[in-house]
């Protein structure tokens, strides 16, 4: 019962530390900026005679085809790329074609800057465990050479005392095969355009020559019969057809080796307007209302200039479908679903206006329209803003929202609030002191005095906190959910 605080909040920091690792590259094509190069490279290399061909081959397998599965087909895939810059006059060799592919071939390590912001969610596979145990899953943000960001997993078990032991890390990362969302749903298209400030005469023409259902190389087609013959002024029309690539760009689905280890996916941008990375994802394991359960991650698109909130969803964590989030409340960063419908509605946490916690709701997973402010800041440590760090946890007390706030110095501290399991929109306690502040040995890093976190987890009475050290590395906090509440101050 919440009446006023009667205990001392008690947190056990782990002695785990989740740390990123330089050696866990993949492979990115490496295309100069001025493409005009990309044929006098070419020449370069099929000037080479024979010999010199064959022993150069040689030494780049002997010094990279361990470190990648099947480097010779990454070789292949980035000879594609540049295949319409080679010699009309002259068939490369075999081992020519390798030497290509290698030369628009570099290696870019992940998580060479940091590994930070981790999400926890149960594993879809909870089999051969033992009594009191969970397979669990971690997202965590992986920032490499130019601050670009990526999502990586981990996975283990919490034994029935909440001990970790995650399961080893594979040599080799993975990097998926992609495919663009195969059919577009014209009229939310049309709708997110409009949101995007790029709805106009040109868009309309496009559109209204498209079935209701399209695919992507139909709307290609459609945009190349106009910049061939065109209707509009061309500027304005190239710059149409940039928004409207890149709209489609950003829906796409990525599957990878059920097979290979979890810690061998990578989610790494793929759009243009993923071009400067992928931050904060939020996982949640949702559960519908016939129980069948599938999860869903909300994060931050960003291409250095603007940023887009996108929805990843996964039932196996092997095939990921990934599309925008759609409607006038979900234009900034921090969004975080709830686990389940709340009154036959999906319900959804965000930090609007970059300063107050907001709920919103919606029948549709993909549209948001409207959100409320449910909290401001209101102690010192959270003067600057609020926001949530990850999706709420159901107790029989009330829904439990981890949040941040950020103080003095631009401290960033975790606290916690209690919402009602039916009226999530209502506070009914909240912690007076910060669940969590920086201490001496986590207040070093890219972004000095953060802890921060992206989802939690309730295991054996426990809320399991993976929390990022100043946009570093991650750590793991522990506190007994029984004693968090006690510890909150009643709203009412």
């Amino acid at each position: 019962m919440l009446t006023k605080k009667t205990e001392k909040l008690k947190v056990t920091r782990k002695k785990n530390k989740i740390v990123g690792d330089t050696t866990r590259v993949i492979t990115r094509l490496h295309i100069p900026d001025d493409r005009h190069r990309i044929v006098k490279i070419i020449r370069r290399i099929m000037s080479l005679s024979e010999t010199a061909s064959r022993n150069l081959i040689a030494q780049v397998l002997a010094d990279f085809s361990e470190r990648h599965e099947d480097i010779g087909h990454i070789f292949e895939q980035n000879l594609n790329a540049v295949k319409e810059y080679l010699p009309r006059d002259t068939m490369p060799d075999d081992v020519q074609k390798d030497l290509i592919g290698a030369y628009f071939t570099k290696e870019y390590s992940i998580e060479s800057a940091a590994l930070f912001n981790p999400s926890i969610v149960p594993h879809p596979n909870q089999t051969h465990l033992k009594k009191g145990s969970l397979r669990f899953i971690m997202s965590l943000r992986a920032t490499g050479e130019g601050h670009i960001s990526s999502i990586v997993f981990r996975s283990g078990v919490l034994d029935r005392k909440n001990r970790f032991t995650f399961d080893p890390i594979s040599d080799f990362v993975e990097t998926p095969n992609l495919h663009l969302d195969p059919v577009y749903k014209r009229s939310p298209f049309r709708f997110k355009l409009s949101e995007m400030g790029s709805g106009n005469e040109i868009t309309a023409h496009i559109l209204t020559q498209l079935p209701d259902d399209f695919t992507y190389n139909e709307l290609l087609e459609k945009i190349r019969m106009l910049s061939a013959k065109p209707v509009f002024p061309e500027t304005q029309q190239n710059r149409t057809f940039e928004v409207m690539r890149w709209l489609a760009d950003s829906n796409y689905q990525v599957h990878f080796h059920a097979d290979h280890r979890i810690s061998e996916r990578v989610i790494f941008p793929v759009s243009k307007n993923e071009s400067r990375g992928i931050e904060d994802a939020r996982f949640v394991q949702f559960f519908n209302e016939n129980g069948e359960f599938v999860y869903y991650a909300t994060y931050t698109a960003y291409n250095g200039i603007t940023i887009l909130p996108q929805l990843i969803e996964t039932k196996d964590f092997v095939t990921f479908n990934i599309v925008t989030l759609n409607g006038k409340a979900v234009q900034n960063k921090g969004m975080a679903l709830f686990p389940r419908k709340i009154r036959g509605r999906y319900a959804m946490l965000s930090r609007q206006d970059g300063e107050n916690n907001h709920i919103m709701f919606s029948d549709n997973i993909h549209f948001w329209q409207k959100s409320k402010i449910i909290q401001e800041p209101e102690y010192p440590w959270e003067f600057i803003q609020i926001g949530n760090c990850g999706s709420p946890l159901e107790t029989n007390e009330g829904w439990i929202v981890l949040t941040h706030g950020v103080g003095p110095m631009r401290q960033y501290c975790i606290g916690a609030i209690l919402l009602d399991l039916e009226n999530p929109e209502k506070i009914i306690a909240r912690l007076d002191e910060p669940l969590l502040t920086p201490h001496e040995e986590e207040r070093e890093g890219y972004v000095p005095n953060v802890v921060y976190s992206c989802g939690a987890i309730i295991h054996n009475n426990e809320l399991v906190i993976p929390y990022a050290m100043s946009d570093i590395n991650s750590g793991i906090a522990t506190v007994d959910v029984r004693n968090l509440i006690h510890c909150m101050r009643a709203a009412y």
